[in-house]
């Protein structure tokens, strides 16, 4: 090899064109050619030269044109690379100066940073295609619209900030997700303890909504539907048998309270009424409250509402009986709200019905009811004011036994019993002083009772207030009669200090006087007692006694 390569330079240096040139030279003087052909064929070649230098030096310039573009594309695509990935994420990483070496040192300083940059920038659009699959994945499961092909990439801008972003944007479409999961979740817990409670297919119910809920293993949690359309048929699905639920427990407490009723009134034994205490047991129960495989199934429902036909056919053979119980108990209520209303007629159109048969027993029940009911809430209405009155008739009771114990000439003799005969006098002074108030009291209350129902209030079909007014009345009176009972007594004592001791006519004088005494002690124990009249008087004086009794130890009858 390298004595080919001398042999070649030799030839080299043999061969130039001057050499050449001669050689010409030496065939022209052969050949005889003329001076003019010689200088124009020299001139040809000359030319000829020259096109070859000129060709070379075109081909120079345009391999360093072609040079310069590589150089300023490799420095274009290095800034737009730069600019693209971000100066933060490309520390040390600087544009070489044009001023240093050749285009081709120039240019073998940019290609290295070229190639790492753009390795660099395959990289990046690698994470940001992930991202983007990984949130156009999300976003599809939650508007159930299917993404096709692969995001496209934002390849002007790929920095660490916009991949921030985009990191950022999954974090939070994650968490949504996650977020919805558990929502989808409990969503499908809660319509499965309805289903069981309402005794409804569960698997079937669900695989409406979507297939992917039906599947309870830990596996296919994260392949649950959760997109929006999902969200709102749970919701819907639930609304309704939530609402279901409610409608169903509603008729079930209405069915169960018919059906205790119905017991109640026809003294139904504990056993057969323990084979629907499953039921009977919602009746105060909550909404929230009411668990349990089939507790609300329509099953449940058909069987009560079966039961409570049975009873009502089987009621009707004892209507008469429960009307005249009604009856009496609504006569009660009147009694002891000392009203007279005549409750006859309408238990005669009852019986009348009844006895014609075409009556429903659950509506005859629910109007007697409505009766009872009716008659329960005026007694209530007047249960404040009756408090009073007995209170009233108790204080006028005690008032009469008064009067007549401070006509008891003996009351203060060491007898046996006089101490608590005492108590109770004292006692009943202070329930007497404070008639005047009672009795203020008890009339405005009666007012304003009569205002807001414009109504009289009637005690034993007597107005309240007439006996308030008579009784305060007689009072008045008696008041008076004691004070000129007093005052005639005055006056026979000072005349008796006047007149003379013994003989007939002082005899006679002195029995007339006892007498007058008599008959005026009469009169003012007649006046001391309750002045209410005979016809409104309702509390019987065996009632009374018992109640003061109760109230009072020492009672009037004690030894």
């Amino acid at each position: 090899m390298a004595a080919q390569g001398e042999s070649n330079d030799a030839l080299l240096g043999q061969t130039t064109c001057g050499t050449l040139l001669h050689e010409l030279q030496i065939i022209w003087d052969e050949v005889g050619q003329s001076d003019e052909d010689r200088d124009r064929m020299l001139l040809q070649l000359e030319q000829e030269c020259l096109d070859v230098y000129k060709r070379k030096v075109d081909q120079a310039a345009k391999s360093r044109a072609v040079l310069l573009q590589s150089l300023a594309d490799a420095r274009a695509q290095l800034v737009r690379l730069i600019s693209a990935l971000g100066d933060n994420s490309l520390p040390g990483i600087r544009i070489p100066d044009k001023s240093t070496g050749t285009i081709k040192e120039q240019l073998a300083a940019v290609t290295p940073t070229l190639d790492h940059l753009c390795k660099q920038k395959e990289e990046r659009i690698k994470e940001f295609t992930q991202v983007q699959l990984q949130i156009q994945k999300i976003r599809g499961e939650i508007t159930r619209e299917r993404a096709t092909g692969v995001p496209q990439v934002d390849e002007q801008d790929l920095s660490l900030e916009k991949l921030d972003e985009y990191q950022s944007q999954l974090k939070e479409l994650q968490k949504e997700k996650s977020d919805r999961l558990r929502k989808v979740h409990n969503l499908v817990s809660t319509v499965h303890d309805l289903c069981a409670v309402l005794g409804m297919d569960f698997f079937g119910t669900v695989s409406e909504v979507d297939p992917s809920l039906n599947d309870s293993s830990s596996a296919s949690i994260q392949s649950k539907s959760i997109s929006n359309e999902t969200l709102a048929k749970l919701s819907n699905i639930l609304s309704t048998m939530k609402e279901d639920k409610l409608k169903r427990l509603q008729k079930l407490r209405e069915l169960a309270t018919q059906l205790m009723d119905l017991w109640n009134l026809m003294d139904t034994p504990n056993e057969e009424r323990n084979s629907f205490s499953h039921v009977t047991c919602l009746i105060s129960a909550g909404v929230d409250e009411v668990a349990g495989p089939g507790v609300l199934a329509l099953d449940v429902l058909e069987q009560v509402e079966v039961e409570v036909q049975r009873l009502d056919q089987l009621m009707a053979t004892k209507m008469k009986e429960i009307a005249l119980k009604k009856q009496l108990l609504l006569e009660d209520i009147y009694a002891r709200a000392h009203l007279k209303v005549d409750t006859s007629a309408a238990f005669e159109s009852i019986l009348v019905v009844i006895d014609e048969g075409s009556f429903d027993p659950s509506e005859m029940l629910q109007e007697m009811e409505k009766l009872v009911e009716k008659a329960r809430e005026e007694s209530m209405s007047r249960k404040e004011i009756l408090d009073k009155v007995d209170r009233w008739m108790l204080s006028c009771e005690e008032e009469s036994w008064l009067e007549d114990y401070s006509q008891d000439q003996n009351r203060y003799n060491a007898s046996r019993g006089a101490h608590k005969n005492l108590k109770r006098a004292e006692k009943a002074r202070i329930l007497v002083n404070k008639i005047p108030a009672l009795v203020d009291t008890l009339a405005t209350k009666t007012r304003v009772w009569e205002a807001e129902r414009g109504t009289p209030f009637n005690y034993d079909g007597v107005p309240l207030l007439a006996m308030l007014e008579e009784y305060m009345l007689l009072r008045n009176n008696r008041e008076e009669e004691r004070r000129r009972l007093k005052d005639q007594k005055k006056f026979q004592e000072r005349a008796n200090s006047s007149t003379t001791n013994g003989g007939t006519g002082s005899k006679r004088h002195s029995m007339n006087q006892n007498g007058s005494r008599s008959a005026s002690r009469n009169g003012q124990r007649n006046a001391a007692r309750p002045s209410a009249p005979v016809n409104y008087v309702a509390i019987a004086k065996d009632d009374t006694a018992s109640h003061v009794s109760s109230n009072n130890p020492a009672g009037s009858g004690s030894p």
